[in-house]
């Protein structure tokens, strides 16, 4: 016979964690996220400029230009791997996207020819030209990202150096087809094209659609199909993994493809806003992509990353770039607030996930 108690003893601390580790505070992008917050706050008592609405949408369309691309590099880093290739990939897939615009609207071409009665006749297909060169530009960045993913996945070559070297060669193959001298896009579809890498939607930028677009795409593909688990368990555990029966090899080289991808879609939308796709152009933009993607919260040790983080980091990288021109600043002080802000992110998260 068993008696009842008359006061039953509660633990009601037990399976609660610490405030720092519920809610916003969960994560390294929640800290971010009120970083970005506070400093807005604070630019719109130093400038009056700031939350004008032609300020606004400059930040959104500028910070558009690398976040596409954050997405990308993101699905790396959360496997454990690195692609500085990136910015050359950027510059190449807008060259070739330009240059085959440029030939393809040529006269003689398949798609332009001369009428009996000497007039110029472009193809019956409006947007053809530009869907066939921008497919060009992707493509070139699929190539490169295969050979990444293979090179890192089937040959077991080193990711930072794999993709360093690729940085180099995706460069040199810029200059190479160019001349050094770069390519503008041209023909009949060109101010279409001009429309959808740089103009707006009743006052929003057409890359400030696309990058929440890319980004939801990201968040379902991430959390709710089976490829997304299997990223993040590379991460998390990469042999154990491979004994659960997870696809490593072809999930490696994926990612590579889809960094590739963003990448070279970013190129293109950027060779749009600056009306060209000179040799140089996305210099260094890697350190940008990979900063913005650490800054939001993915570890580069892997297991942790999403589209969240990678957007909150990108804004907040242009909105210090924003209040550094805005409160008149040099302009130089930017790459060392960043490098600042990126100890500080990993050094906070840090002692967060030691405060248990």
């Amino acid at each position: 016979m068993s008696v009842p108690m008359e006061n039953p003893i509660s633990f009601t601390n037990v399976g609660r964690s610490k405030w720092w580790h519920r809610g916003i505070f969960a994560s390294q992008t929640g800290y971010v996220l009120l970083a970005l917050v506070v400093l807005m706050i604070v630019m719109r008592f130093a400038s009056p400029y700031f939350f004008t609405e032609g300020n606004m949408q400059n930040v959104a369309k500028n910070f558009s230009f690398i976040a596409i691309a954050t997405l990308g590099i993101t699905f790396v880093i959360i496997t454990g791997g690195i692609d500085l290739s990136v910015g050359s990939m950027m510059c190449f897939s807008a060259m070739i996207t330009s240059m085959v615009m440029v030939e393809l609207s040529a006269p003689g071409s398949y798609f332009v020819h001369m009428a009996a009665d000497g007039k110029t006749v472009v193809a019956n297909v409006p947007g053809l030209i530009l869907l066939i060169s921008v497919l060009a530009g992707l493509f070139t960045a699929f190539i490169v990202g295969i050979f990444n993913g293979f090179c890192i996945a089937v040959l077991g070559l080193s990711p930072f150096v794999t993709t360093l070297g690729m940085l180099s060669i995706v460069r040199g193959l810029a200059y190479v087809v160019s001349n050094g001298r770069g390519s503008f896009p041209g023909g009949p579809d060109a101010d279409l094209f001009y429309a959808l890498t740089s103009g707006d939607v009743y006052g929003v930028p057409a890359p400030f659609i696309y990058l929440v677009i890319l980004a939801v795409v990201m968040a379902v593909v991430l959390h709710h199909t089976s490829f997304g688990r299997h990223v993040f368990a590379l991460g998390g555990n990469e042999k154990a993994a491979e004994l659960t029966g997870i696809p490593v090899v072809r999930v490696k080289i994926q990612v590579y493809v889809i960094c590739a991808l963003a990448a070279g879609l970013q190129g293109i939308i950027i060779s749009g806003w600056l009306g060209s796709a000179p040799a140089n152009m996305a210099t260094s933009y890697e350190l940008n992509v990979i900063a913005a993607a650490v800054i939001g919260g993915a570890n580069l040790a892997g297991g942790l990353g999403g589209p969240l983080g990678a957007i909150v980091g990108c804004v907040l990288l242009e909105v210090i770039r924003n209040g550094l021109v805005l409160a008149q600043v040099n302009s130089y002080w930017q790459q060392t607030l960043v490098g600042v802000i990126i100890i500080l992110a990993v050094l906070v998260d840090r002692i967060r996930s030691r405060m248990t």
